[in-house]
């Protein structure tokens, strides 16, 4: 089981890197005013919410006292998230408070799984 885990994590962690990579690489055209919601941003938002589910469902199958405020404030985060990303996909250019919210966002998930103890 242990090992199940591992691999949920670890593709949790290629989800993030894939929302937070979408989002630099548009860095440079967001002060531009031309960023957009690229694919990756959002495979990379279905992705850690999919895994994310797995991991509380997996460590909950193990009976492992999980914080269930730090997952609910977490899960919300990425519904926001999600919903901006999805929202916004096919637009040639998003704007730059929406765009900076995401990335904003997502930083801030980021620091809530490190940090909230």
């Amino acid at each position: 089981m242990d090992v199940l885990i591992n691999v949920f994590v670890a593709l949790h962690v290629i989800g993030i890197g894939s929302l937070l990579g979408g989002f630099l690489t548009q860095m440079k055209a967001m002060g531009a005013g031309t960023a957009r919601m690229v694919p990756a941003m959002l495979h990379g938002a279905l992705t850690m919410l999919v895994t994310g589910v797995a991991l509380v469902g997996l460590r909950e199958g193990q009976g492992a006292e999980l914080n269930h405020v730090k997952i609910g404030v977490k899960l919300a985060v990425l519904v926001v998230i999600l919903a901006l990303v999805y929202v916004k996909r096919d637009e040639e250019r998003v704007g730059k408070g929406v765009f900076g919210a995401v990335g904003g966002l997502t930083v801030a998930n980021v620091f809530i799984a490190t940090l909230w103890t």
